[in-house]
């Protein structure tokens, strides 16, 4: 089996050849069926190709198919990666794709068990997610040039998503028509369709009104754009985009490198208002969290990052 680090392993697998030609077919075969009956995400069904044509390529070493796996098979291949280092939640995904497979052919007929059914889901921790520190969040907001129109357009948005908690894809997605500048709130659609309505505080607002009044007319480049934020040829920004940008931002504010995750600011966020004695029920709204299970996480964060205080700075810590 493969080891080395994630990234290593994830190289070689591009890398590898595909699966036999036969156990192809089966492949595609399901992806189809799985997009037709349940509509999954093209990222899904990648990922279910991947994992399938991984396990397909180990079980021909063996001269066993797809078709013809059993559950010890099945096993032994789990018990490998484990033992390669994968990731709890690399494995929880795998057999997420083996349920799924191994259901479709049993409800079709194509075999008569599922080899997959008792296979036991790896142990997942639950983890914190990453936030910065206060100081690194002020480094960070100073890191863009606002004399210019792009660095006022970084400085707005970076300003806004520590000020609101929005996540990427909000942030990114937002129109012009979602901000009332009277009220200083910002309607936001979120997970779901759901709508909430966030304030936007003094400081995000100044720099959002700044960008409106003096860079975004210039990058909208005489267009009518319906997007807030704007790329230098008035195109809507996307994902990745926002994503590089923060890391060049994170060099520039002297941030380890790795410090900063994609949605980094909304977990400061959370994290940096529970420090300073918010109700969880308020930030679960202000987050967008159905579940208030998925905002009592933050509280772990919060919670280490008062033992960290405690153990550099008391006397007996």
């Amino acid at each position: 089996m493969n080891t080395g680090t994630a990234t290593e392993r994830r190289l070689r697998a591009r890398q590898a050849p595909t699966a036999p030609a036969v156990e192809q077919a089966v492949i595609v075969d399901f992806l189809e069926r799985a997009w037709a009956e349940q509509g999954l995400a093209r990222l899904t069904l990648d990922s279910y190709r991947r994992d399938l044509e991984g396990l397909a390529r180990w079980l021909e070493t063996r001269a066993i198919t797809l078709l013809r796996a059993a559950p010890q098979d099945l096993h032994e291949y789990l018990a490998e990666r484990s033992a390669s280092h994968y990731a709890p939640r690399s494995n929880a995904r795998l057999l997420s794709s083996l349920r799924a497979f191994y259901a479709q052919q049993l409800r079709r007929g194509v075999i008569t068990g599922n080899p997959a059914a008792a296979l036991a889901s790896p142990k997942l921790g639950r983890p914190l997610p990453k936030a910065l520190s206060e100081s690194q969040v002020e480094a960070l907001l100073n890191a863009p040039d606002p004399t210019t129109a792009l660095g006022l357009r970084d400085r707005a948005m970076i300003e806004l998503m520590y000020a609101t908690g929005l996540r990427v894809s909000e942030l990114v997605g937002l129109p012009t028509m979602a901000v009332n500048l009277r009220q200083g709130v910002l309607r936001v659609a979120g997970k779901g369709d759901k709508e909430r309505l966030l304030p936007m505080g003094e400081e995000s607002q100044h720099w959002l009104e700044r960008y409106l009044a003096e860079s975004r007319s210039q990058l909208a480049q005489g267009k009518l754009r319906t997007s807030l934020f704007l790329g230098r040829r008035g195109e809507a920004l996307s994902r990745q985009q926002f994503w590089n940008l923060v890391k060049a931002l994170a060099l520039r504010a002297g941030i380890e490198p790795g410090k900063v995750s994609p949605h980094g600011l909304r977990h400061s966020f959370a994290t940096h208002l529970l420090n300073h004695g918010a109700d969880l029920r308020v930030l679960q709204m202000l987050l967008g969290h159905s579940s208030l299970s998925t905002t009592q996480i933050y509280t772990l964060v919060a919670r280490e990052g008062l033992k960290r205080l405690h153990a550099e700075h008391h006397p007996r810590g």
